[in-house]
């Protein structure tokens, strides 16, 4: 797939140790383009708009807490609408790809970026590549319109289909520029990030005039800098009902075990803040939290204790908690045993040792249940801002850049940040403290 380049990183260094990160644009790479007036100046929907456009310098910080004597640190620039567009809107022709895993919030996604394009600016030319990267070659297309995506935020999964690998640079290049696309959508995760940012190298080496604009997808919240990724509300929501069944059935038997495992392949953000909002869960176990099973301190030896004071118990378990299996999927991402079924069994095991509690356990996977329902109002709202704030972007002649949000607001990032590192919970900060104190579970910080 190739490396990104630190040269779409534009620096611009300022006072107190302002450094804006800024992303490229078209003019950067071809000279003498037409600007044009943005159509939404004459759009009766931002007629009550005090201020249409966000200035040019508004940049937004990328640590919300500073010292008073500190450096002012990084900064991104502010995402929005800019007074001069960098494409005709009857010119344009834009295609949007879903690449990856399922997520709730995908279908909007799709329907507010077409619908932002066609209302905002007049856009009609949009189509949805299907199937992923591999849809581009394998020229598979749907067309997009308001009236074909009006619903589909009600339903789960992606309408143009979703896949992981298949991805050939200059072959999906070459398609690009064969249907004459000079505004490509790419919503996934840190894989399909990657390849956006050789995509947009590509682009800039053939001197086209061809707008690449990303949208961070994953279920996990494991993307950096960024507040949240989409579909995460929506995901924590759902878990909760998972573990109220363990909750109902761990409490209706004797010595009753309640096992959820829920996604989280290397961050524990959907089990640590399910566990938070439910109040149920008497253990959590995440992939940033080594545990170990026998000895003082040990999880049989909470369960067992747990079980003697409540009569009861409920666990929750990330699917990447424990060892890793070393395997990687068509896309890089690590590849790991089923923690919860291995997890449920050794547990079994345990307690079928003479002179040991007779338990019952019941373990829930809900995992593919949670990935295929439509998003929540939360995540429908989110999904909005991030899809406006990409065709803002694109049309305003940003490119190679991935939108998200960064401290409250809307920001266009250089790809590098999105991939260079994956967001996990700190296990010695105080959010994961607080799990600590609620569910009083061991910190397995070290075996005995």
């Amino acid at each position: 797939m190739g490396s990104v380049s630190d040269s779409q990183i534009k620096l611009v260094d300022g006072s107190c140790g302002y450094v804006l990160h800024d992303v490229p644009h078209l003019s950067d790479f071809l000279t003498n383009l037409p600007t044009y007036s943005n159509p939404l100046q004459k759009n009766p929907a931002y007629a009550g708009v005090k201020q249409y456009f966000v200035d040019d310098e508004d940049t937004v910080a990328l640590r919300a807490v500073q010292h008073k004597d500190g450096e002012r640190g990084i900064h991104f620039r502010r995402a929005g609408p800019r007074q001069k567009v960098y494409f005709a809107p009857d010119d344009v022709k834009a295609c949007i790809v879903t690449c990856g895993g399922l997520c709730p919030g995908l279908n909007t996604v799709i329907r507010e970026i077409v619908c932002g394009l066609d209302y905002m600016y007049g856009v009609t030319k949009i189509m949805g590549i299907s199937g992923g990267y591999k849809g581009f070659y394998s020229k598979n297309t749907i067309p997009l319109t308001p009236k074909f995506v009006n619903n589909i935020h009600k339903r789960g999964g992606s309408i143009i289909g979703a896949s992981r690998g298949g991805y050939v640079t200059s072959k999906i290049v070459d398609s690009i520029q064969d249907r004459g696309i000079n505004q490509v959508y790419i919503i996934g995760g840190d894989g399909t990030q990657r390849g956006a940012a050789v995509i947009f190298e590509e682009i800039k080496k053939r001197g086209l005039q061809v707008a690449v604009a990303a949208i961070p997808k994953t279920i996990d919240n494991d993307i950096p800098v960024i507040d949240r990724s989409f579909g995460f509300d929506t995901a924590v929501e759902e878990a909760q009902r998972a573990i109220n069944a363990a909750h109902v059935e761990a409490e209706s038997a004797e010595n009753g075990i309640g096992l959820v495992k829920l996604m989280g392949r290397d961050s524990g953000f959907i089990a640590m803040y399910a566990t938070l909002a439910s109040r149920d869960v008497d253990c959590c176990l995440i992939p940033e939290s080594p545990f170990y099973l026998e000895g003082s301190g040990g999880l049989f030896e909470f369960i067992e204790k747990t079980l003697k004071e409540n009569g009861h118990m409920v666990i929750v378990v990330a699917e990447g908690a424990g060892e890793k299996s070393g395997c990687v999927d068509p896309s890089g991402n690590n590849l790991h045993k089923d923690v919860g079924l291995l997890l449920s069994q050794t547990i079994k095991a345990y307690f079928d040792q003479p002179k040991k509690i007779n338990i019952t356990l019941k373990y829930i996977d809900p995992t593919y249940m949670i990935r295929a329902v439509p998003s929540n109002a939360a995540d429908n709202v989110y999904c909005t801002l991030l899809a406006q704030s990409a065709v803002h972007g694109a049309m305003a002649g940003f490119t190679g850049f991935t939108v998200g949000q960064v401290n409250g607001r809307q920001c266009y990032i250089p790809f590098k940040h999105i991939i260079e590192k994956t967001n996990q919970v700190v296990i010695t900060d105080r959010m994961w403290a607080r799990l600590l104190s609620s569910t009083n579970q061991p910190s397995f910080m070290s075996k005995p």
